[in-house]
């Protein structure tokens, strides 16, 4: 057995192919593990900058001998076939993005295709470095020669167009180094223990074994460890006067965190899995003497981090409500910050107006930046290196300055809004962040008026799906050379069209005379006022609405230093080129669809995409579904007729020449696909059958696949209905028959096809008659909970457990989940359709 560290460049530099066997699954990762990689990439050419020889480490490969063949040596890949192929997809998206944008060192290239991807000397598949599984081979293909089909909805070519969209982003301007940083930290710094076995291994036991985990020491554990190491004979005294009531204080996990925060306030870039070296070598520098005072400090500072998870602890109202603010926006990394804050009031180097007026530009910050569409690209990274501008000055000074400054999209009152006016507002962000932005505008107005953030959904006043009531109204007041269509895409999603409801499902598409009947009986009466107000629903009301909302926003929430000249960063493109990039094979969009993005209008997105090259802009097309007559290719040699184009990558026309409207991706489809939202959508596309039975036998075996269509078929027979989500993951919902007289709409189960799971959404159920009664649903759980390889935790009864799909795979558990879904329809309130019919 042969067990050493390597580097991705020299696994696939020289003449070598890794073979993943055909018994392997095919490629299954999704979007979590390829941001989480991407993350780690990028954060680990940052590092290089100052620090050349950083790496990350991606863990063990394990490899089997195959045969010496005169091309070279071929390797069996045990385990690691998933990063390895997720890595050998990243370097295609690298060479095509700079043959695209680096054309005059066409070498940088042609290189990482010759030596890491793929050998023109050798033929057939031969020549690949890697060569996945049966199953991914033509997707990967694909991508390897640039063919069309590259950008498919097979996992190879989701991972594919999500490479080319995160490096589209991560190319800067202002540095033209950027890309080539990311190209040696993915070549040299990502480091594997790559694990050999020779004929007389068991390769399979060697596997096992890695993968056998006991009860590990933890971070925390470590760092503990060390600091009584150190400590000698006086640990035990320290350990009852500091140790012991911060352990009481903290959970074990925020035990390890305290340790984190304290490091990454002067290290951004550490990793959780980093604390104990970054801390022992701290330490290692310190007298026992100081040991002590650093115990007493970190004791200290549990105290704080204990307030910033219970703000009720804190006694100032003022810098409770900023706190209680940032506890419900959920982001971690503003912790570290808000904990140095509190850390220097305690210590009185800060006053408490001071650290309030702090955490108020924090708060400020992350909501205007929000507002003003850009609620991600670097944000995490602004706020934890914010830790390290503090200095003697006042706090509240020093952040409001720092914030203010650079390219960090602290949005100006002018900005706010334009962006409330033209930005798409529900395509932004978290859908939970969304919501508080909304809660908080309610309660500022009327504090006494709460709002329940998880008990309440965004409505869209004017719909999404459009009746004919609601087209006529709209219609009203189109310009000469607009659409319905257009227009809609402009306005459904924008701030001034949305409020809060818990009565979502039920309002959908009625009419506005209806909705204002609903309004007026529910709360929220700051957020309705204007909407109870109008005698209609139109663009009129919707940007009236929207200078309200941005009056309260730049009310509620200063701005950046008006000393300070905000940074000209002129429109900003990258997320259309996201979008078009992410536009599949086979599919397409519209210009109004991917202008409304951005609050932009088709007529400067076809200027913008005429100069500019965007893989896949022929898939953007006239809202009709035809190709525009000014579209050209950026080449100019290039002759290719784009109809002819498109059908090759399997668009199908009509006799009059548009393309098929079921292909189409709706601006909100685009906004997903990009992960612009990051909870996704709440609507239902009831033509995804195919695409989910797709998913499901793609990644499973045809147990499954038979086990879940029985369950389906079982489900229509007692009345139900079987609908389908439009996330890259095609969810499917069992939805229960309705009743007549019934006023909710009922499903129990959520199917995961790809992840494998059924999730049972009681979080869903608890406000819908009968089954908001908690006995009822524990009577459901525990029908289901009777099931062999079902365990649905009582404490989660108003939450969304899940079971294994494979559960479905032989017939008695399946009946026996069947028994439980008819019992459940028995429960049903009003009519069955059969007892009507027998009537």
């Amino acid at each position: 057995m042969d067990v050493r560290e390597t580097t991705l460049q020299e696994l696939l530099g020289g003449p070598k192919q890794y073979l993943v066997p055909l018994y392997q699954r095919p490629y299954a990762w999704q979007g979590r593990q390829r941001d989480r990689l991407w993350s780690d990439i990028l954060e680990l050419a940052e590092t290089r900058r100052t620090n050349p020889g950083a790496t990350h480490f991606m863990g063990s490969l394990v490899l089997s001998t195959g045969a010496i063949v005169p091309t070279g040596m071929e390797f069996l890949v045990v385990d690691g076939q998933q990063r390895l192929t997720t890595l050998s997809i990243l370097l295609c998206a690298l060479r095509d993005y700079l043959r695209i944008h680096q054309k005059e060192q066409p070498m940088l290239a042609e290189s990482i295709h010759e030596q890491y991807v793929a050998d023109r000397f050798k033929p057939g598949d031969a020549r690949l470095k890697l060569l996945p599984t049966q199953a991914d081979r033509d997707a990967f293909r694909a991508v390897v020669d640039g063919a069309v089909g590259a950008d498919s909805d097979s996992g190879v070519g989701q991972a594919y167009s999500f490479f080319r969209r995160a490096l589209e982003l991560a190319d800067d301007p202002d540095d033209p180094h950027d890309i080539e940083r990311i190209r040696e930290a993915v070549l040299g710094g990502l480091t594997f223990v790559s694990i050999t076995a020779r004929d007389e291994d068991n390769v399979y036991r060697i596997f096992e074994s890695l993968n056998n985990t006991g009860l590990r020491l933890t971070q925390g554990d470590l760092v503990r460890n060390y600091l009584f190491m150190r400590l000698g004979s006086r640990g035990e005294s320290v350990y009852s006067s500091w140790w012991l009531p911060m352990q009481r204080r903290l959970t074990g996990d925020d035990l390890e965190l305290i340790f984190w925060l304290d490091a990454v306030a002067d290290e951004p870039l550490l990793k959780q899995g980093d604390i104990y070296s970054y801390q022992q070598a701290r330490l290692a520098k310190m007298e026992d003497e100081q040991i002590l005072e650093e115990i007493e400090r970190f004791s200290r500072l549990s105290e704080q981090l204990a307030v910033i998870r219970d703000p009720s602890l804190e006694p100032e109202p003022a810098l409770r409500k900023h706190l209680q603010h940032l506890a419900e926006w959920g982001s971690t990394t503003t912790v570290p910050l808000t904990l140095r804050l509190l850390a220097r009031r305690a210590a009185g180097t800060s006053s408490a107006e001071e650290v309030t007026g702090a955490l108020a530009a924090i708060e400020s910050y992350i909501v205007r930046r929000t507002i003003g569409g850009r609620p991600g690209q670097g944000l995490n990274r602004t706020i934890l290196q914010a830790c390290g501008v503090i200095d003697d000055r006042p706090v509240d000074r020093v952040l409001l300055d720092y914030f203010s400054t650079g390219r960090k999209y602290f949005a100006t009152d002018d900005q706010v809004r334009d962006a409330v006016r033209t930005q798409p507002f529900y395509l932004r962000g978290l859908r939970t962040q969304q919501k508080l932005i909304l809660k908080w505008v309610q309660e500022e107005r009327n504090p006494k008026e709460l709002v329940d953030v998880e008990k309440s959904t965004i409505e869209h006043i004017l719909p999404q799906t459009l009746t004919p009531e609601w087209r006529r109204a709209l219609e009203v007041d189109l310009g000469d050379d607009e659409t319905l269509e257009e227009v809609h895409e402009q306005l459904v999603h924008q701030l001034g069209n949305l409020t809060l409801t818990g009565y979502n499902s039920e309002l959908s598409n009625r009419s506005f005379a209806s909705k204002q009947e609903e309004y007026r009986n529910s709360s929220y009466s700051a957020l309705n006022q204007r909407v109870l107000e109008a005698a209609v629903w139109g663009r009129e009301q919707i940007r009236a609405r929207g200078d309200w909302f941005a009056d309260r926003i730049v009310e509620q929430w200063s701005g950046p230093d008006e000393r300070v000249q905000p940074e000209a960063t002129g429109r900003d493109w990258s997320i259309v080129h996201q979008a078009i990039m992410a536009i599949p094979a086979g599919r397409w969009s519209s210009y109004g669809d991917v202008a409304a993005l951005i609050g932009t209008h088709p007529v400067p997105l076809g200027n913008h995409l005429s100069s500019v090259p965007v893989a896949g802009a022929h898939r953007v097309l006239q809202g009709g579904g035809t190709i525009s007559p000014g579209f050209r290719w950026l080449e100019a040699d290039d002759d290719r007729d784009p109809q002819a184009v498109l059908e090759l990558e399997g668009l199908q026309f009509g006799s009059n020449g548009a393309a098929d409207e079921s292909a189409r991706i709706s601006t909100a489809g685009l906004a997903e696909l990009i992960g612009l939202v990051a909870d996704g959508f709440e609507g239902i596309d009831t033509t995804s059958d195919r695409s989910f039975l797709g998913q499901l036998a793609t990644a499973n075996p045809p147990s499954i696949v038979h086990g879940v269509t029985e369950l389906f078929d079982a489900w229509k027979e007692l009345g139900g209905t079987v609908e389908y989500g439009s996330n890259r993951e095609i969810s499917a919902f069992m939805t229960a028959p309705r009743r007549e007289g019934a006023e909710k709409s009922h499903w129990p189960f959520t199917v995961y096809p790809i992840s494998g799971t059924v999730e049972v959404v009681f979080q869903y159920l608890r406000d819908r008659p009968p089954f908001d009664d908690v006995v009822l649903r524990e009577e459901f759980r525990a029908r289901l909970d009777a099931v062999p390889g079902i365990n649905l935790p009582a404490a989660r009864i108003d939450k969304r457990p899940s079971f294994p799909i494979e559960v479905l795979t032989e017939p008695a558990p399946r009946e026996q989940v069947v028994e439980a879904l008819r019992w459940f329809i028995g429960e049903l309130p009003g009519v069955a359709a059969t007892e009507e019919s027998a009537a």
